[in-house]
């Protein structure tokens, strides 16, 4: 079965964004749709947020809310932040355990055939307006809503190769042709950017490969 790769974030509002398309793609095509976790640019580039282009940040917080607005999606800025970043001078702190671990949980979801649910009902959660997202039972619960179960995925990535599969997936990102997250990328093509589903859609069409069409 053909293969779409998604190249996802969990601290990226965008990613979020797109997961109802992500599990519409499988359901509408003949397709396996895997998720390929990376780490944010923030982290992987430091450099990307800095105080001389103070306009990245700005207006990424005007956009993805309006957008979600328009898709009818929750937008609450994670509290906490799954990355530790001084919002006003946007340096990135060494110790970044957040997002680490959800990052790898998301790569052990995906090596369970159970990545891109997981990504929906963890990054809904995150996004989702509720605060202390990562305390309690919440987590648990995104996980189980998910279809797995989040001590089984923590036991795996204790001392799993989850960090070098992180690594071969942000190099994978950039060797098909982009930097940025959500990227879809089909026959080595790249679509970078929930709001080009649609134009992937398109392709998969011109590939025979809708199911409505089978």
């Amino acid at each position: 079965m053909p293969n779409i790769d998604v190249y996802f974030s969990f601290r990226s509002p965008y990613s979020y964004l797109a997961t109802p398309d992500m599990l519409k793609l499988r359901q509408d095509y003949g397709v396996d749709v895997n998720l390929r976790p990376v780490f944010p640019i923030a982290v992987r580039n430091p450099e990307f947020f800095d105080p001389s282009n103070v306009k990245r940040a700005r207006y990424i917080g005007l956009d993805w809310v309006r957008r979600a607005e328009f898709l009818g999606m929750a937008n609450h800025w994670p509290k906490p932040d799954p990355i530790n970043q001084n919002m006003e001078t946007y340096e990135i702190a060494k110790e970044q355990p957040l997002i680490h671990e959800l990052t790898k949980l998301g790569v052990e979801a995906q090596r369970q055939g159970r990545g891109i649910e997981f990504a929906k009902h963890v990054s809904h959660l995150i996004f989702g307006g509720t605060k202390g997202w990562n305390e309690g039972t919440h987590l648990s619960k995104a996980v189980s809503d998910a279809g797995l179960n989040l001590a089984g995925l923590r036991a795996n990535i204790e001392n799993g190769s989850h960090l070098d599969e992180i690594s071969a997936n942000q190099d994978a990102l950039e060797a098909a042709g982009h930097w940025g997250v959500p990227t879809y990328v089909f026959n080595n093509e790249p679509y970078f950017g929930q709001d080009r589903i649609e134009l992937l859609r398109w392709r998969l069409d011109k590939a025979k490969l809708n199911k409505s069409l089978g």
